[in-house]
């Protein structure tokens, strides 16, 4: 009989690891299958007694979902503000991280606990001074940041900026600076150093940022809520629109949310390395 090395854990763990994962496992995955079982009833048979097991299965409310809300709509203009803002909180972070990893200027310590501290206060506090400052913004100059989709871009910046530059900035200085001075000896200035040797090392952790602000962009409510009208409101508000005076389709809701959570699922399986790897290094900075 073969005897156990002494650094296995005992069977006793073993066992118990094995049950508490199962039991997450089917607590995570328990809400996915009533939202798709849900998405492929008849509206009476989801607002009548639930059944774990759909007694008629319809793909109708996946057809009637674009028609009975403008889903198309709302969706082109997620795409169009979690783009724009994931596009811009990666460039800006990438520029501020370099900064603050590469050279020690006054202020640097300061710069960094104020950018930390932004994450310590919910994001409610910032909802009517962030409002009335777009209200007064389009007042003086006539640029129309409240309702419009740069504005809600410039709102979602500066949620995902922060900690996409502390994130950066501890995977900045794993490079070696080393590696800055021999591209400057060979005759790159600091931009060039910057794109030709630190970005190209650091791409697992600039995909983590950009994933990390594509995510918070998707999905945020609060503000979008706020901050948009009907020809610039988001899917994460646009989903409301099934709830009427009258009825609410909740097939329909169930299977929106499902085509809603495709890209950032999807998203997040290709590109599931790089996040692990970007975070981690990071982490242990």
């Amino acid at each position: 009989m073969p005897s156990r090395s002494p650094m296995a854990p005992p069977r006793s763990f073993v066992w118990t690891r094995r049950v508490v994962l199962t039991l997450l496992t089917v607590f995570s995955a328990l809400p996915v299958y009533v939202m798709l079982s849900s998405s492929l009833k008849p509206l009476q048979d989801v607002a009548g007694t639930f059944r774990w097991i759909p007694e008629r299965i319809t793909i109708r409310p996946y057809i009637d979902m674009w028609r009975t809300v403008p889903l198309a709509h709302y969706f082109a203009n997620s795409i169009i503000v979690s783009v724009g803002a994931t596009a811009c909180s990666v460039v800006v972070a990438i520029f501020a991280a370099y900064a603050v990893s590469r050279y020690r200027f006054k202020g640097r310590r300061l710069f960094t606990v104020t950018v930390l501290s932004t994450q310590m206060f919910p994001g409610i506090l910032f909802l009517l001074p962030l409002f009335l400052i777009y209200v007064g913004v389009g007042n003086a100059t006539g640029i129309a940041l409240s309702g419009s989709r740069g504005g809600l871009i410039l709102t979602f910046l500066t949620f995902s900026l922060p900690f996409s530059i502390w994130m950066l900035v501890g995977y900045f200085d794993s490079i070696p600076e080393g590696l800055d001075e021999a591209a400057m000896v060979d005759g790159c200035g600091p931009l060039g150093a910057l794109f030709r040797v630190v970005i190209p090392a650091s791409l697992p952790g600039i995909v983590a940022v950009a994933i990390y602000a594509f995510m918070t962009a998707w999905s945020e409510v609060l503000f979008a809520s706020v901050m948009t009208n009907d020809a610039t409101r988001t899917l994460a508000v646009g989903l409301r629109a099934y709830s009427t005076e009258t009825d609410v389709y909740w097939n329909q809701v169930m299977a929106a949310s499902l085509v809603v959570s495709v890209p950032v699922v999807a998203g997040f399986l290709l590109l599931q390395r790089y996040l692990v790897a970007g975070l981690t290094a990071g982490a242990v900075k």
